[in-house]
């Protein structure tokens, strides 16, 4: 079987091998993976920047769906034929994070979904409904998790709230997406107002382009009437400030992402004077995932994808990321 494999750090050691078909053991699942979608995390860990001492070669990519072509002895919560997705955290089935939790994660403690064959443990693979389409199901384990658990656990997201998504990526767009089904208000941002247009058609209330006004964060203030209620932060260091200016009283930032850099000085009186939270959002947990597969068959939400490629053109694909230029998820096909 075709697989790809990262023997050294930098994309260029990103090559497409010949490997045996994995025969699942005790509680194992085999997986015929039909499509595979890529986040920036897999761009870190293919350059080294996201955990360095991590062992190689890896099997790269996080998130993948397909059918399940062999299970192991002991397995129960699936059967061969199955349409199933991995699962990000392989060792964190429900409740809150925690460190015994979250030691093995998809595509980079363990092997991950760039492969024909892909062998997870049980506890690592979910089982689709029927009405969720394959494109859909294999965005969702990083991305949409994350947005589902920013806006749930940590935002606590009702009707008549107001959220902020920064950007047009995976997360943002899947945040948009099921915030508009709890009832919230959406205020997106973007450097290009094409792409602000193409949000409000999925259906963001206001846009705000963050390249002709640096002060964004006031204007999602005002938009939202005294301040928004739960920010995905996807942006880091460079976004936070404004992220903190366009919170109202009590309100949330679940801070995600370091496209915008990992350090920053804050002046923390922002959170404190208006009695705001900040959380790091760790994706979430299996049971998170399965949840979340109800909610998107139910309000019949679909990924939205930018682009999709064969395998032979992961390393291309990872490496065109840090751009910015795609509008939602970038799929490798792999069956």
């Amino acid at each position: 079987m075709r697989q790809a494999q990262l023997g050294q750090f930098g994309l260029e050691h990103l090559a497409i091998v010949d490997a045996d078909k994995p025969e699942p053991g005790e509680g194992q699942v085999s997986i015929k993976v039909e499509t595979a979608s890529l986040n920036y995390r897999d761009f870190l860990i293919s350059m080294g920047f996201y955990k360095p001492d991590l062992t190689l070669p890896l099997v790269p990519l996080s998130d993948g769906a397909g059918t399940v072509a062999a299970v192991g002895e002991g397995v129960t919560s699936v059967s061969v034929g199955d349409r199933v997705s991995s699962v990000f955290w392989q060792g964190w089935p429900d409740g809150p994070a925690a460190l015994s939790k979250i030691g093995a994660s998809t595509g980079c403690e363990a092997p991950g979904m760039a492969s024909e064959f892909a062998l997870l443990p049980e506890s690592a693979v979910v089982r689709l409904p029927d009405s969720v389409s394959m494109d859909t199901a294999a965005a969702i384990p990083c991305a949409a998790v994350t947005a589902w658990t920013s806006l749930t656990t940590v935002g606590r997201t009702k009707p008549g709230d107001t959220v902020l998504c920064l950007g047009t990526g995976g997360v943002s767009l899947f945040a948009l997406q099921i915030a508009k089904a709890l009832g919230a208000s959406v205020i997106i941002t973007s450097s290009s107002d094409e792409k602000l247009e193409r949000a409000k058609a999925l259906g963001a209330d206001h846009g705000i382009n963050y390249k002709t006004n640096p002060e964004w964060g006031k204007e999602a203030f005002d938009l939202a009437g005294l301040g928004v209620n739960t920010v995905v932060e996807t942006g880091g260091a460079g976004t936070l400030t404004q992220s903190l200016e366009a919170l109202g009283w009590d309100g949330h930032i679940a801070y995600l992402g370091v496209l915008a850099g990992m350090s920053a000085e804050l002046n923390l009186m922002g959170l404190v004077g208006k009695g705001a939270h900040m959380d790091g959002v760790m994706v979430g947990s299996r049971a998170d995932h399965g949840k979340l597969l109800e909610f998107v068959a139910e309000h019949r939400i679909e990924a939205v994808v930018d682009s999709r490629a064969p395998l032979d053109e992961l390393a291309g694909t990872l490496g065109a990321m840090p751009g910015g230029r795609h509008f939602g998820k970038l799929l490798i096909d792999i069956g």
